[in-house]
Order: C-alpha cells, then sequence, then structure tokens
C-alpha cells in the first residue's frame, strides 16, 4: 500500500508541472495560435521565479530581517507569471503583428528561452558560491507546505489527496475556470470563434487580434506556473541545469494533444501521464532499457490517441479550425 500511495502521489506532482503547461497550451491554441515555444515559457516562469525569490532572502539575510511569508509566496508567482507572459507577448509580436512562421517562432523561443534561464541560472550558481548551491529553502517550503493535511480524515485519505503544496490545486482551479470561460462565456465564445475562423469572426465584429494577443499571454503566463511550480517544489528550490524543464514542455504540449483541447481532460491526463512516466519505478528487476521504454509511454499513449481522434473525426475532439494560420485581414 505505502508504493501505491507513493506512486500515486509521485504521478501528482509530475502531472501537475505539465498541466500548466497544457492548460496555457490550449488557451492559446483555442485563439488559433500554435505555440511550441512552451518549454522556453516554462524555462522562463521557472528562472524567473527563482532569481525573485533569491535575491529577497538574500537581502533579508543581510538586513538581519525575517522575510515576509506574502512575499516569499507572491514574489516569485507574479515573476513567474511576468516573465512567462513576457514571453507570449513576444511570440505574438513575431507572429501576429511581424507575421513571421508560427512553428519557427515557437521552437526559436524555446531555445532561446532555455539558453537565457540556464545563463542566468549558471550566475545564480556562481553568487551561491559554487555548483549546485543555490537554495531558496524558505520560499520553497511555503510553497511545499500541504496546506491541506489537517484534515480530520483518515489517514490514507490525507495521503491520496490533500498532502500537497497549494499549487496543485490552484491548477485544478484554472483548468475548471478555462473549462467554464470557454464553454459558458460571451469571451470564451467569441476567442473560440477566432480560433475556428478568424475571417468569420472578424467579419461579426470581434477584434480577432486582441484576443489572440491576451490568449497567448495569459496562456503564456499559466505555462510559466509550471516552471515555478517545477523549480520551487518539484526540486525543492534551486535550479537544475539537465533540461528536464524542457523535456516536461514538451510532454505539456502532447498532453494539450492528448486532452484533445479540453481543459478538464488535462486534469486526469496530466495524472495518467506522471503515472506511465514514474511506474518503472515500482516494477522490481527492469532493465535500462525497459525502463526507457516505460519512460516513453506518454508519447506512445498520445500518438495512439491522435490516430484515433484522426480516424473518428469527430468535430468536438478536433483541434481548432484555423490552428496555426495566419490572419491578415487584407486577404479576408
Amino acid at each position: 500500500m505505502n508504493q501505491v500511495v507513493s506512486l500515486f502521489q509521485a504521478a501528482i506532482v509530475f502531472g501537475t508541472v505539465i498541466m500548466f503547461g497544457s492548460i496555457g497550451e490550449i488557451l492559446t491554441e483555442k485563439s488559433g495560435s500554435l505555440n511550441l515555444g512552451v518549454p522556453g515559457i516554462m524555462y522562463l516562469g521557472g528562472i524567473a521565479s527563482l532569481v525573485s525569490a533569491f535575491l529577497y532572502e538574500g537581502a533579508c539575510a543581510k538586513a538581519g530581517v525575517a522575510p515576509s511569508p506574502v512575499l516569499l509566496v507572491v514574489l516569485p508567482f507574479v515573476c513567474a507569471f511576468a516573465a512567462a507572459a513576457l514571453g507570449g507577448l513576444l511570440f505574438s509580436f513575431l507572429t501576429i503583428t511581424l507575421r513571421a512562421n508560427q512553428n519557427v517562432t515557437g521552437l526559436t523561443l524555446t531555445i532561446f528561452a532555455g539558453g537565457v534561464a540556464n545563463l542566468f541560472g549558471g550566475s545564480l550558481n556562481k553568487l551561491a558560491g559554487g555548483v549546485g548551491q543555490i537554495s531558496v529553502a524558505a520560499t520553497s517550503e511555503l510553497y511545499r507546505a500541504r496546506i491541506l493535511g489537517f484534515l480530520p480524515l483518515p489517514d490514507i485519505v490525507n495521503k491520496f489527496l490533500f498532502n500537497y503544496g497549494f499549487m496543485v490545486y490552484l491548477a485544478i482551479i484554472l483548468a475548471v475556470v478555462l473549462h467554464i470561460f470557454l464553454n459558458k462565456t460571451n469571451k470564451g465564445l467569441n476567442l473560440r470563434a477566432v480560433g475556428e475562423s478568424a475571417a468569420t469572426a472578424d467579419a461579426a465584429g470581434i477584434n480577432v487580434s486582441k484576443n489572440k494577443y491576451l490568449a497567448n499571454c495569459i496562456g503564456a503566463g499559466i505555462s510559466g506556473l509550471g516552471g515555478l511550480y517545477y523549480v520551487m517544489d518539484y526540486i525543492k528550490g534551486t535550479w537544475a541545469n539537465d533540461g528536464n524543464i524542457e523535456r516536461l514542455g514538451w510532454l505539456a504540449v502532447a498532453l494539450v494533444i492528448f486532452s484533445t483541447w479540453k481543459p478538464m481532460r488535462s486534469v486526469w491526463g496530466s495524472y495518467l501521464f506522471g503515472l506511465f512516466y514514474w511506474v518503472f519505478l515500482y516494477i522490481p528487476g527492469l532493465s535500462r532499457r525497459a525502463q526507457e521504454i516505460f519512460c516513453m509511454l506518454p508519447y506512445v499513449v498520445t500518438i495512439i490517441v491522435l490516430i484515433i481522434v484522426s480516424m473518428r473525426k469527430r468535430k468536438e475532439d478536433q483541434p481548432p479550425e484555423s490552428l496555426g494560420q495566419a490572419y491578415f485581414r487584407e486577404e479576408r
């Protein structure tokens, strides 16, 4: 039973990282923009949160004062969202205003943001006194605090459902809010109309560029929270230049396809991905090759889902009609 609980918890924590990335990209893609820069966006969110927490904790230590718990949580959160949103703004400017190719721009953003993040990560390592010495323990502790573990429920229930930091529940809340926004509000329906046919939406009086810009920036900000969660909870407030954020970013993109562009499906889909990704640790006697095969499972499942969706051709499971297509009003 302990192994089952441990596997479930690992799946939840792992899944939360890619859930943020997936939710943000779903919002972006619903507007018709295909941003393959999700890994880079998550890099920006992670490094911005770490730099802000590191500088704030260091300043408080020099001044001999205790850091404010509120600022320890809010400052990295705001910096992560803002840095990632700026990445989304850059993507929007290049693809909407300058009409650059979306695929090339997204991939370039991933490479660029990864380089920037690792540059600052290396600089922080030097400031901290050596490689692997970065630690924002006070901030990480607050992000990892089990806020609902006190509930008077059986211990097994608490371990399964309420033994996590607040960002696990925030990710689920964001998925629910996005589902309601896209399906129950006029602004959400306008955004979906832009993603299905920008020309038709424009003819109906909907501001296409405004909707795309907002979706790209807010979606990128949400994806950046995945980088924040990875840094503050997943690796406990340090920086690892091992490419894991990039791998998780691509998993988040795969999860968008797996969830067929539906925010609520991304919730259980992300946990399923986490389960597939870590289950090999709980199967004794596996060879190295077998472990690598298990790590491939999320991608394999995504390919299977993509094939099934393509064969069934159900309208509600298809991507937005104009996904990845540039819209020029003059050509309408």
